[in-house]
């Protein structure tokens, strides 16, 4: 196990990336070969978790080297099989499938073929064909590499992809924890060790998203495309700028197109504007009568050397938005936006953190029955689909990033702060170009009270800036501001608060004043607008009480109505939105606190609601109505 942490501990040197991560999209000159589905799998169970480093199982057939089972690809590994070993196992495990690549990829030497991991938790290395190809440290975001070479040494052999996953968490990794170990040999079995987290939620493992072969020509490609949108009156405005691999001397042609195809502005070069005449803009969902309206931008390459003329062609959606923060408002697009909405989790039965098609459109419709128009990535980057399902529908995001449990004053050290930067750097990478992301957020209730985590912070907010400066950016905060010494350089203060649950457990009556003390102090001291990005109580659907008691829907109920009538005190003055806890139940770890994970889902695991959903959808279409700019058939959702 020492070994496997050591290879954890290492971490990337902090550059800016140099490398595009454009969503892999089919075009003219582009193909995706999507490799989900069933992988054999095997746990490295030995004493050292190293076994299969030691006998090199990468060189072979993952079955040659002994037994192997089917894991579905994506998913979570935890809670497919039966063996309550494999549920809680932590170290290394391996995945491995044998993929029929076209043969025109491989005797087409000017195809440039690419592997890419949607996600993996958390660190990965990848070989084909026995040959390392990359590795990866942290969960949550995509990492790739070009492999055209090295299954070309063999054009009659079959692609073998071997990935080998370790779930190990460090003081040093995103998020953070430690290995405990048991030697007390009357107590517990030889080599015991628990991983320690601390978050709130099942520490699932294995690869979460879509595993994909995609091509672009070889000798020249577009890379990298950023957009900055802005517009005055009538008139739209893209900034772009495109990255190009191969060639200096490349020809582009961009046009912008509208929904339906008609090329609304063009322009060449890899720096630019493009102007849109009576331009649609980008609107929340119940903001505009048409929310979500995407541009298409078509980015149109054409290279050519002494030996051939290429060409590559990739669509990026586009919505024209902007961004601004006041001392009291969240402005988008010049008009006051008022978060109501959800926290969330990737977690669902038995995948886990696996994405899933099915789920994700459950959880839009859900989401959009209540009047939510926003919700907070808790406590990671989501997959880039949501991101592309929000910007459709006008769903509003607080990108997170997995800085969550920076409990211990190690993890504000050095190398923490290394990896932590590069993460941001990915992610902003990754996200950068998606209209409903209007928010960075760098962190979950850090223990900011400690000396170095000031600095640290403050290093954080100001890099994540510089990536982006056109949105703002926070980090969540609990109730106790007096501690809170990164708040300062945040654009938007974000409150997690639990009165009358984990403070005051059962006493409703302390809600109204310490709600209101805590949004009092927290802007008499910063003079910044204020969003509560949690708040909520446990809940067993079904169980009821009157009087309300603890865990009952009328409890769950009493402490909502009670938030909102402060909640309507105050947005009035600089509070700019509420952020329910949570969305739907979802795994933790097994404890006295946690009936088989956590309750404090308006809905449940399986997405069905209780009481205090009915309570949330009559209030977010109610402040949703107060605009009175909403077409009719919106004033009446249950007509919907």
């Amino acid at each position: 196990m020492l070994r496997v942490l050591c290879l954890l501990a290492v971490v990337d040197s902090v550059l800016l990336l140099d490398s595009g991560m454009l969503f892999p999209r089919e075009s003219a000159s582009r193909e995706v070969k999507e490799l989900n589905g069933l992988w054999a799998f095997r746990a490295d169970i030995s004493p050292s978790r190293n076994q299969g480093f030691e006998e090199a199982w990468y060189k072979s057939r993952l079955i040659e080297s002994g037994p192997v089972i089917d894991m579905p690809v994506p998913a979570s590994y935890n809670d497919i099989t039966q063996d309550p070993s494999l549920r809680t196992f932590t170290g290394w495990v391996w995945y491995e499938r044998e993929v029929v690549v076209p043969t025109r990829w491989i005797t087409d030497e000017e195809i440039r073929v690419v592997l890419r991991v949607g996600s993996a938790h958390y660190y990965s290395v990848v070989w084909v064909n026995g040959v390392k190809v990359t590795e990866h440290n942290g969960g949550h975001l995509p990492f790739e590499a070009e492999i055209g070479s090295v299954i070309r040494k063999d054009p009659t052999a079959k692609c073998r992809i071997t990935i080998a996953v370790n779930n190990t968490l460090t003081l040093e990794t995103l998020p953070p924890g430690t290995i405990q170990y048991m030697n007390d040999p009357t107590r517990y079995p030889k080599g015991f060790f628990v991983q320690n987290i601390f978050f709130d939620f099942f520490n699932y493992a294995g690869i979460h998203r879509s595993v994909l072969l995609y091509t672009t020509p070889k000798a020249f490609y577009v890379d990298d495309i950023t957009v900055v949108t802005d517009f005055s009156d009538n008139a739209g405005l893209v900034n772009y700028k495109v990255s190009v691999k191969g060639s200096a001397a490349a020809t582009l042609k961009l046009t912008l197109m509208d929904k339906e195809g008609h090329c609304v502005a063009s322009s060449s070069g890899s720096v630019g504007a493009l102007k849109v005449a009576d331009v649609k803009l980008w609107w929340p969902y119940l903001m505009h009568e048409n929310p979500g309206y995407l541009y298409s931008l078509e980015v149109h390459l054409t290279a050519a050397n002494d030996k051939s003329t290429s060409e590559d062609v990739y669509l990026l959606p586009v919505g024209i938005r902007t961004v601004k923060v006041s001392s009291t408002q969240f402005l988008i697009n010049n008009k006051p936006f008022y978060f109501h909405g959800v926290n969330k989790h990737e977690d669902s039965d038995i995948r886990g953190k696996g994405f899933d098609w099915p789920l994700i459109v459950k959880d839009f419709n859900l989401m959009k029955w209540m009047g939510a128009n926003s919700f907070r990535t808790s406590h990671y980057p989501y997959a880039e689909e949501i991101l592309q399902m929000c910007d459709q529908h006008g769903i509003v995001v607080i990108d997170e990033c997995p800085g969550v449990g920076i409990k211990d004053i190690r993890s504000f050290g050095n190398a923490s702060l290394t990896h932590h930067l590069v993460v941001m750097d990915e992610l902003v990478r990754r996200d950068k170009n998606h209209p409903s992301v209007v928010m960075w957020s760098v962190a979950n209730e850090p223990a900011s009270e400690m000396p170095p985590a000031q600095f640290y912070f403050k290093t954080l907010i100001k890099h994540t800036k510089d990536l982006d400066p056109t949105r703002p950016v926070t980090y969540i905060t609990n109730s106790n501001y007096a501690r809170d010494l990164g708040a300062p350089y945040v654009d938007v203060v974000c409150v997690n608060s639990y009165f009358s649950w984990y403070h005051d457990p059962g006493y409703l009556e302390v809600i109204p004043i310490q709600l209101n003390t805590q949004f009092e102090d927290w802007y008499a001291k910063y003079q910044k607008p204020i969003i509560q990005s949690e708040y909520g109580a446990d809940t067993l659907p079904g169980l009821h009480n009157d009087p309300p008691l603890m865990f009952t829907e009328e409890y769950q109920q009493a402490v909502l109505q009670h938030y909102h009538n402060v909640f309507d005190q105050k947005r009035k003055h600089y509070v700019i939105g509420e952020l329910i806890w949570n969305f739907a139940d979802f795994m933790t770890v097994q404890g006295i606190t946690r009936v088989v994970g956590n309750k404090k889902g308006v809905f449940t695991r399986q997405r069905q609601p209780k009481a205090a959903a009915f309570i949330l959808k009559e209030r977010y279409w109610r402040l949703a109505n107060e605009t009175g700019k909403l077409p009719y058939w919106t004033k009446y959702p249950c007509s919907l």
